[in-house]
Parts: structure tokens; C-alpha cells; sequence
């Protein structure tokens, strides 16, 4: 039924975890895909094989997402491959310790330019295309941390608090342009950035308690959603922050 064939996205982070689950499920819904990696070239060209198996076409393009003309010189990469971008999935993001008293103003900083500014960053070059395409789906991530807050990670929280701010701030402002814009907010995800968490026995208990569902959900389980929110099954759809949580937050 989701058919997203003809259909070029772009995902940030997409080498690895969440991001590499979406690269591969939008090729199997047919689309062409950009993958943005910041370092790891192996695991890009490993998705991107994977993309090509389904007989789609992909490329994987180096960039940090906080940095503008990055964003810029990715997004000419994108368009001189494709000629187009359809949707535009930003995922990639950090998840770093910060106690308040203790966090330096440089720990702050960088979770918000890569959390934060990275996402408006890429929109805010992507935008115009699809503006002048007169169509683009655009989902964001945020994060259960930016519904309710994490101790601990005070600026991870006010990084993807700020997101959802932004996603409800941009869908009814862009959808007059025949542009969606939307975003999910998981909770616990087994992928690598939260890998030493799972190490511990005891607080993977704790956190499989506190999810209603009882399992911390894998990065395909992610990935479908905002598969759905790319696809015209979501046309209603504006401006919501969909959660994504086995049940653990629930608020719009």
C-alpha cells in the first residue's frame, strides 16, 4: 500500500541505528536514497549495498549537520545525483551525559548545534527545493526526552523539546506549500548510542518495567512510522509529534 517510488529522501544519520533502519525501509518502499554519515564510511557503503539489493539507487555523503555550508554542499550532492528531494528524514543526533553544575558550556553547545540547529540547518536548505516542487515530506526526531524531560541529560531534552517546538511551528506554516511536516518521538531503542546502558543487567530491567509494552523497541520498529508519515496514508497529518514508545509517554 506505501508506495515510494520516484521519491527521493535524504536521511541525516543514516548509517547506523535508527537511521540506517529508515534508509533501508524507504528503499523498500521504492524510494532513492541519500544517506549522511559523519565518520563511519564502512557502515554508509554497507546500507547502501543494502539499498542497492532492492534495486534502488543510493548515495552516501559525509557532512556534519550543524555546520551550514555542510548542509548546503549536501544538499547540491543530493540534487545533482537526483534532481529532486522528497523527503527529508532528520534524524541524526547525539545522547551525552550532562549533570547540571558540572555540564561545560561546551557539552551544552554541541548537543543543541547537532541535536537542534542540524535539524532547522537542513531543513531551512531543503525547504526551497520542495517549495519550488510544490510537494515534500519532512519528518523530524525527537524524543519521549522532549516530552517530559531526562535528568541527567538536561540538554539532550531541551534539544528535542526545541524539535517538537519547531515541528509544530513549521507543519502549519509549510503545508499552504504542499509540504508535511511531522515528527515521532521514540523511547528506548536498542541501537549503539544507548549500548552501554543495555550493558547493565539491572537498569535494562528498570527500563523494560517502565514500558508498558515490555520491550525496548528495535530501530525497524522505529523506522515504519516515519515510513507512514513519508506516504500519502498521512495526508491528514500535520504538524504532530507521533509517539513512538510502547506506551511508556503518552501525550500529543
Amino acid at each position: 500500500m506505501i508506495d515510494l517510488s520516484n521519491q527521493v529522501a535524504l536521511v541525516t544519520g543514516g548509517s547506523r541505528g535508527i537511521g540506517a533502519a529508515i534508509a533501508v525501509m524507504l528503499a523498500q518502499a521504492g524510494a532513492e536514497v541519500a544517506v549522511i554519515y559523519r565518520r563511519d564510511v564502512h557502515s554508509a557503503r554497507k546500507i547502501l549495498k543494502k539499498i542497492n539489493d532492492l534495486g534502488c539507487n543510493g548515495i552516501a555523503i559525509r557532512g556534519r549537520i550543524e555546520n551550514y555550508a555542510d548542509c548546503n554542499n549536501i544538499v547540491k550532492n543530493v540534487r545533482n545525483e537526483f534532481k529532486r528531494i522528497d523527503i527529508l528524514v532528520n534524524n541524526a543526533g547525539i545522547w551525552e551525559y550532562g549533570k547540571i553544575g558540572e555540564m561545560t558550556p561546551k557539552q551544552w553547545q554541541r548537543t543543541i548545534e547537532i541535536n537542534l540547529t542540524g535539524t532547522f540547518n537542513m531543513c531551512n536548505v531543503v525547504v526551497p527545493i520542495m517549495q519550488k516542487q510544490k510537494y515534500g515530506r519532512i519528518i523530524n526526531i525527537s524524543s519521549t526526552a522532549g516530552q517530559r524531560g531526562e535528568a541527567l541529560h538536561s540538554h539532550y531534552a531541551a534539544s528535542k523539546g526545541g524539535i517538537i517546538a519547531f515541528t509544530k511551528s513549521l507543519g502549519p506554516e509549510l503545508i499552504r506549500d504542499g509540504i508535511w511536516v511531522n515528527c515521532i518521538a521514540p523511547g528506548w531503542v536498542n541501537t549503539d548510542m544507548v549500548s552501554d546502558v543495555f550493558k547493565n543487567l539491572k537498569e535494562t530491567k528498570e527500563i523494560v518495567k517502565s514500558i508498558p509494552r515490555g520491550k525496548v523497541a528495535t530501530p525497524e520498529e522505529i523506522a515504519g512510522p516515519i515510513i507512514f508519515l513519508a506516504s500519502h496514508l498521512a495526508d491528514n497529518i500535520v504538524g504532530e509529534i507521533l509517539n513512538v514508545n510502547g506506551g511508556s509517554v503518552l501525550c500529543g
